[in-house]
């Protein structure tokens, strides 16, 4: 990003806040003082269409666990949606299902059966990491649309097959990082694009957790044995272990079948900020952590820090973040999103963006003329004040903006879901498509590889691939 083109849009923001566009708009208002005000951010249109039941989309969920629940709960509140079939290899989940959407819906625990239902348009892939790539591919050419949860891929060389597939199907996909679509990524894109915090210069984000289920130590049902659980199956390309339900449901500990933090929740982090910023993601990646307390036999770090360098692109300057999850963190749980410019920062959440603008003290204060004669310092004080007369406080005002979604907002996980159901229709185009989603699981799978391979990863984010 060119320093002039930064100037620009810092002169675009401040001439909108001059304008008063504040309450119609996302700019606050110009002040004398620092000021401190809440707005809110403009509502969705009205999504109440109603749809005929030859023209409702019918939906499958394949992985109806955890996840899956959330997906299909989440989807289900979008007009013209009905589900189907759900798929699963715990008949427990199965049971549970039946009892959550009806005892009418097809119920497997393969999931050929559904992707060979012809009576299916879409379908829900919330399964271990490992089985991402392959069921999302077999779907889309047997002509369903996709919604696969993050991290879309596992491994980086599946990125580009699940690309290709998805282009040559012509099916839509969408990966499921929920966050991508809400009101607070939205307004983040807005404040950014109209200069609100200058140039960027980092990114701090952070993750803790203090709790069993927070680190993954989900329960295990005492009816799971060989019988009601497909282990094999489970297993996939796997390497071949004997029947373990610990590995089974809590499958995220171990990287044969997940991806660890990076993939559950860098992932996240990477799809808000490409979005706000239009980036096509970092070129290193540097990361370090280890196993500290959750030491019950998983084979990833419960603590992690990584460090990303992003280079200097037409729609960003060259900037560093951090990523940070703790997941025994003594002072209690909490997160945060911070993305520092130059001009400002920018807390962001899905239902919630926290704007500072702060002014540069570029005058020398006691600190650093204390070296100095008074003569000299009355000297050095007045050749300051002549230089930086009205240079900033002529046009920048300072302060604290808190936009908040309407108290009736129906949250990002639902819009992400509104805009995949547009897609299918052919109403909207896919923003988290299998390309963003390779670029926001490989920025993430970085921190692995650097993690287990002790030393700095190179990437390239236009080609999508690690450099050797």
């Amino acid at each position: 990003m060119k320093t002039n083109d930064g100037h620009q849009s810092r002169r675009s923001f401040l001439r909108k806040a001059a304008l008063g566009t504040a309450l119609v708009s996302s700019t606050p208002l110009v002040f004398a003082r620092p000021y401190r005000q809440r707005l809110v951010m403009d509502p969705r249109p009205c999504l109440s269409k109603k749809y005929a039941s030859n023209d409702l989309i019918n939906l499958a969920v394949i992985g109806s666990g955890i996840q899956g629940i959330y997906d299909t709960n989440t989807a289900l509140r979008v007009p013209g949606v009905k589900l189907v079939a759900a798929c699963d290899l715990y008949s427990g989940r199965l049971e549970r299902a039946q009892e959550l959407w009806g005892n009418d819906i097809f119920v497997t625990r393969d999931y050929r059966e559904i992707l060979d239902r012809k009576d299916i348009d879409a379908v829900i892939v919330a399964t271990p990491d490992h089985w991402h790539k392959k069921i999302s591919i077999e779907a889309l050419e047997s002509g369903k649309a996709v919604y696969c949860e993050k991290p879309m891929i596992q491994e980086f060389e599946e990125g580009h097959e699940v690309i290709r597939a998805q282009r040559e199907s012509g099916r839509v996909m969408q990966v499921g990082s929920q966050g991508m679509s809400s009101l607070g990524n939205e307004k983040a894109r807005q404040l950014y694009e109209e200069g609100a915090i200058g140039q960027i210069v980092m990114l701090d984000m952070y993750n803790d957790r203090y709790s069993a289920e927070g680190a993954w130590q989900y329960p295990i049902p005492g009816d799971a044995n060989p019988d009601t659980v497909d282990f094999d199956t489970f297993l996939g390309r796997a390497p071949e272990v004997p029947f373990d339900p610990v590995r089974f449901f809590r499958w995220r500990n171990y990287r044969d079948y997940g991806t660890g933090v990076a993939g559950d929740l860098f992932v996240h982090a990477f799809s808000t900020l490409h979005f706000i910023l239009g980036s096509n993601g970092p070129e290193k990646a540097l990361s370090t952590g280890g196993l500290r307390f959750w030491k019950d036999g998983r084979d990833v770090p419960d603590v992690t820090i990584s460090l990303y360098d992003f280079p200097e692109t037409e729609q960003h300057a060259a900037f560093n973040a951090t990523f940070r999850v703790n997941f025994i963190a003594g002072g209690g749980g909490g997160g945060g999103f911070r993305l520092v410019g130059t001009e400002g920062e920018m807390e962001v959440g899905s239902e919630r963006v926290r704007l500072v603008r702060s002014k540069l003290n570029m005058k020398p204060g006691g600190y650093s003329l204390v070296a100095y004669t008074e003569e000299n310092q009355k000297e050095i004080r007045a050749e300051y004040d002549r230089k930086y007369a009205g240079e900033r406080s002529a046009d920048l005002n300072t302060g604290e903006t808190i936009y908040e979604a309407p108290s009736d907002y129906m949250g990002g996980h639902y819009d992400h879901f509104y805009h995949f159901f547009q897609g299918v229709r052919g109403e909207k185009k896919i923003i988290e498509d299998p390309e963003f989603g390779l670029r926001a699981a490989g920025a993430a799978l970085l921190a692995n590889e650097s993690y287990y391979r002790g030393k700095p990863i190179q990437w390239d984010p236009v080609a999508m691939r690690i450099i050797a």
